[in-house]
């Protein structure tokens, strides 16, 4: 069941602005804390599962692996979205991260995300 808890981390870190921050201050560690339960004081912990590869994934904000890992495309765009705006400025900005995001997915073809 672990793409269900990919799309629930991208998901949960997607929706404030805080949690982003805090995620692209130091991936792994916030993954770590999520999963241990202590990265949030809402909802239950007990389901909080990854693979290590979906972790590293996680911890080196690689949404090529997470697409091949079957994270679901809309969330997956919106928590890359979310991760890599503050990369935004003078020589980059949103459409470099499309045109990224679509050269790294696009040789995956279309992975199987229901969970």
């Amino acid at each position: 069941m672990t793409k269900y808890m990919v799309d629930k981390f991208m998901r949960y870190v997607e929706l404030s602005d805080a949690r982003v921050a805090d995620y692209v201050a130091d991936p792994d560690a916030y993954v770590g804390a999520w999963l241990a339960g202590g990265g949030s004081a809402v909802g239950p912990t007990d389901d909080r599962e990854l693979t290590e590869p979906e972790r590293a994934a996680f911890a080196a904000r690689d949404y090529e692996s997470l697409y091949a890992f079957g994270a679901h495309p809309y969330l997956l765009w919106h928590f890359t979205e979310a991760v890599h705006a503050h990369e935004f400025g003078e020589g980059f900005g949103w459409r470099d991260l499309v045109e990224r995001y679509r050269a790294a997915v696009a040789p995956q073809g279309v992975v199987d995300y229901i969970p």
